[in-house]
């Protein structure tokens, strides 16, 4: 084929006149500071340097993506991004770079104005032109000052944060005043002093935490407080370690606390959630609803939670349950709650199924009377358990407690070598208990009870199978067809 060499050459000139004259951008195209990231706006990147103003100089110039090449980049005060006088921004790395926080504050602040919800008519042109996705990826932010925060949003539309590593600040990721649609994924929010995720008093809808390591937080792993926040979706995630608070303070690895606010709409699923069993009153899962729950009205919305597919241990209170409702405890993996595995307390319309609550014998540590395991609810109203496994508590008056509660059905357990007493019913009223096997078959429990009833009134107890004593007061139930008791 001929080629005409002129024409080829004339075509160069003229498209190259058009770059010089128009503008018109090129893959790989930037002057020397984009290209060099932050550096190229003099960051140093030396550990010792103050390049807070090199950095802030990087955003300022509304580049779009502020990368950091390998390095640390010391910093005295927030980096803050003004997405709506900036643009839209990215700010990355591949993994070699941090930020070494050594002011109070977050190392990043991102700043938006959206005040809609996330329906897509709600936006102001503005927002979605100037404000839309802003990123965090493939950085390390560390703290170096007792006030010091790695990422803080407020106003942000779709903020997005991956492959990022915060230890050693006061808050991990700090979400404040009103946002929406944030996704956390694949990071390591690790050993600080604060909360790894904190919900703090904000107006938040749709958000997802995946793939997540948070761990060693002490004021909590993930935690919601207050505010007005709705579907929320963690999952996948290995929250650990998240706790040292105190009795009056207490703490959890997932803490959802509405109290002067309204949470809603949860779902915690597919992680591995576990230790510290030796902080004060802490828990794996706490949820509290601020309220009375049998005082639930449209209007709070508390509650809708699903807590599935999780593995539990080795703390006070695996799962505690206070004043909410509307919760879903299922095909969790449950095992040494030192004080309980699950504790309920006025809540009402809570579903707990096919769960496995066992001490599992291949770790020593809480054997015997220290670690209790038990299940206690109480002041709730109308709730279902069905399908669970309860085996192995420790010394404690029964390994299902209920006390105090009304329209509870209670099917297809099966309770196993519980020392004093496998079901107690205290004090409960018109509720139904059935179909369940619970026999202790341990050494030296000739004294164990399958079931005691005492008090309240209206109750059915059919259909179950009893290994053991049974004391079933008659003012307090009808028994029928129960193999192992006298009719």
């Amino acid at each position: 084929m001929k080629v005409n060499f002129h024409r080829l050459q004339c075509t160069a000139i003229l498209v190259f006149a058009a770059i010089r004259c128009f503008g018109i951008p090129t893959e790989g195209a930037g002057n020397d500071s984009q290209n060099a990231g932050v550096r190229g706006f003099g960051a140093k990147g030396d550990g010792k340097s103050d390049d807070t103003t090199a950095i802030q100089k990087a955003v300022d110039a509304g580049a779009g993506e502020i990368r950091f090449l390998r390095g640390v980049y010391r910093i005295t005060r927030p980096i803050v991004i003004d997405l709506d006088r900036v643009g839209p921004t990215s700010i990355g790395a591949d993994g070699p770079a941090r930020i070494l926080m050594n002011g109070p504050g977050p190392a990043l602040r991102f700043v938006g104005t959206h005040e809609g919800t996330a329906g897509p008519g709600t936006f102001k042109d503005s927002v979605w032109e100037r404000q839309r996705s802003p990123m965090v990826d493939g950085l390390e932010i560390e703290g170096a000052h007792p006030e010091a925060c790695g990422i803080e949003a407020s106003g942000t539309m779709q903020l997005t944060v991956t492959r990022v590593v915060i230890r050693k600040a006061l808050h991990g990721i700090h979400l404040v005043n009103r946002n929406r649609n944030v996704i956390i994924s694949n990071c390591h929010i690790y050993e600080n002093r604060g909360v790894g995720v904190f919900y703090d008093r904000v107006n938040l809808h749709q958000s997802n935490i995946t793939g997540s390591h948070i761990s060693y937080n002490k004021a909590g792993g993930i935690v919601i407080r207050g505010g007005d926040v709705r579907n929320v979706h963690v999952g996948s995630c290995d929250i650990e370690g998240n706790m040292g608070g105190s009795d009056s303070e207490p703490t959890a690895n997932v803490l959802l606390d509405s109290t002067g606010g309204s949470i809603g709409e949860i779902a915690i699923v597919g992680c591995t959630i576990q230790h510290e069993h030796t902080a004060p009153n802490s828990a794996n899962i706490r949820v509290n609803g601020g309220s009375a729950a049998v005082q639930f009205t449209p209007e709070t919305r508390h509650g809708n939670i699903t807590i599935a597919d999780n593995v539990l241990s080795d703390v006070q209170m695996n799962i505690d349950l206070q004043n909410t409702r509307g919760v879903t405890v299922t095909g969790n993996t449950i095992w040494k709650g030192y004080t309980h595995n699950l504790r309920v307390a006025n809540c009402s319309s809570i579903v707990v199924a096919n769960n496995v609550f066992d001490r599992n014998p291949r770790y020593h540590y809480g054997d015997g009377s220290s670690a209790k395991l038990g299940l206690v609810f109480s002041d709730s109203d109308g709730c279902t358990m069905s399908g669970n496994h309860v085996q192995g508590v420790g010394d404690i008056p029964a390994a299902v407690e209920v006390q105090r509660c009304r329209r509870f059905n209670i099917t297809d357990f099966t309770i196993l070598d519980f020392g004093k007493c496998g079901l107690l019913l205290d004090g409960v009223s018109n509720s139904r208990v059935s179909d369940c096997l619970i026999r202790d078959d341990s050494s030296g429990n000739a004294d164990s009870q399958s079931i005691r009833v005492t008090g309240g009134g209206g109750n059915m107890i059919v259909n179950n199978l009893f290994g053991n004593h049974v004391a079933i007061d008659g003012k307090s139930a009808y028994a029928q067809g129960n193999y192992g008791m006298p009719e």
